[in-house]
């Protein structure tokens, strides 16, 4: 199976495409951009694309959110992935050894805790948490290191010197699994992602909402996102759950009558944190 992420091998984006799919042999088609993913599926050069939509940290990844829009993809399931960074460098340094540390500026930021607790190291910005890993390797630059996850520490042979250096440890991203084919799921619960816009009169918006709650559907997330070519007009994305197939088709037809544009994007099964990813009390 072929798949599209943004990012390059041993990236968090690789890691979700292999928690999603534990079973399949995967071919991991790297991309620069993330409309280069929704691309690479639409010509139908990879079968899967894996897309983050959200993080616990930074809410809702909006350009994401307008790319589900602009091309004709259907989500089809949903992966949580627990963030954990780490510090890597070439083998036989010490943490005194380290003056640069590079990675995606996301990455320096979520660490900026331990990078001021080390204050001799200077973070860089850099395309992707895995590719600082992979430079380090390829041009054997000693005395700099780069902040990402594990399987990029192993990928290309370095020596983690600092374990799960990120500021908050509550750190989880969202990651859609994308198709080209319109696949149905007739599932008797599960999740929905749809977009839609109101009508431009009082309340239309609360009219909406008041669908999902008096149906009894959990609305796990609302995101404007801005219409293009259309200055101060917005859809909204977006996702709910449900436990009743009647309540679910029900709450389609109602907003089919108090919204337009609406866009079913996916129906697909809930997805769930790992269980060795829950986080403790102590952890």
């Amino acid at each position: 199976m072929k798949i599209a992420i943004q990012g390059g091998q041993a990236s968090f984006h690789h890691e979700a495409a292999l928690q999603f799919f534990p079973d399949r042999d995967v071919e991991i088609v790297e991309c620069n951009l993330f409309r280069q993913v929704c691309s690479a599926l639409v010509e139908g050069r990879v079968d899967r694309g894996i897309m983050a939509i959200e993080n616990t940290l930074v809410g809702s990844i909006l350009p994401n959110c307008s790319l589900l829009k602009d091309f004709p993809l259907t989500v089809i399931g949903e992966t949580y992935l627990r963030i954990r960074q780490h510090l890597m460098a070439l083998p036989g340094q010490q943490l005194e050894d380290i003056k640069t540390v590079r990675s995606h500026p996301m990455a320096i930021l979520q660490c900026s805790d331990f990078l001021q607790a080390h204050p001799w190291m200077v973070g860089e910005d850099a395309f992707d948490t895995a590719d600082s890993a992979k430079e380090i390797r390829e041009k054997k630059l000693s005395g700099i290191g780069a902040i990402a996850g594990r399987l990029a520490a192993e990928k290309y042979e370095l020596e983690i010197l600092a374990k799960s250096i990120e500021s908050q440890k509550s750190n989880y991203t969202r990651f859609l699994v994308l198709s080209h084919e319109e696949e149905s799921a007739e599932l008797s619960s599960g999740k929905c992602t749809l977009s839609f816009s109101t009508r431009h009169k009082p309340g239309a918006l609360v009219d909406v909402l008041a669908i999902f709650k008096d149906l009894g559907l959990n609305l796990t997330l609302i995101q404007s996102v801005p219409l293009a070519g259309r200055p101060y007009e917005y859809s909204f994305h977006t996702d709910f759950e449900w436990g009743n197939r009647t309540a679910f088709d029900e709450c389609l037809d109602l907003l089919k009558s108090e919204t337009s544009g609406l866009h079913i994007i996916g129906v697909y099964s809930k997805g769930e944190l790992p269980p060795e990813q829950v986080l403790t009390t102590t952890e």
